[in-house]
């Protein structure tokens, strides 16, 4: 039997997909409603608009359904799709003073563990909504889907390369 590749947001089939459903979530506001009511990834778990996304999914790789469902409960937050890379986005700053995320919010993310879905669950939403839910949704999606310590260290290279100084 013929092992799948691991899912990765940032290829192209895979982030089309994962945009499209998003989209589609824009048609159907009950669904978005339902996803954004949930309070955890197993939660998000229990929904048709999850399953939806894991079944459009399942031939692109294999999938980890927790970091999934995670991954869907966030994105649901995310009301405008904004080019570029989600650590990026945390570091730009409005007025050239302040990062929009904070760097000890920031650290504050990188401090989960990867065993803790709801903490991260809870921290990347009010994150999102700090980017004025604006969010760049497959870099968004993959380092979520990805949480580890790699993850962590590259976010936090981008991250620290565009935040402004904190001695400003």
């Amino acid at each position: 039997m013929e092992q799948k590749p691991y899912l990765k947001f940032t290829r192209p089939e895979t982030s089309e997909i994962l945009l499209d459903w998003w989209k589609e979530l824009e048609k159907s506001r009950g669904d978005r409603a339902e996803l954004r009511r949930c309070h955890s990834p197993l939660k998000v778990a229990f929904t048709p608009a999850y399953h939806r996304l894991r079944y459009a999914l399942m031939k692109h790789g294999s999938i980890k359904d927790m970091d999934l469902a995670l991954v869907a409960g966030v994105i649901s937050h995310v009301k405008s799709p904004v080019p570029g890379s989600f650590p990026v986005q945390m570091a730009d700053s409005a007025d050239g003073k302040k990062a929009k995320v904070s760097s000890m919010r920031f650290r504050s993310l990188l401090s989960i563990r990867d065993d803790e879905p709801d903490k991260l669950f809870e921290k990347m939403i009010r994150i999102v909504h700090l980017l004025d839910d604006s969010a760049d949704i497959p870099s968004l999606a993959n380092g979520i889907y990805w949480w580890n310590e790699q993850t962590k260290k590259t976010w936090a290279f981008a991250y620290y390369e565009h935040a402004p100084s904190e001695e400003k």
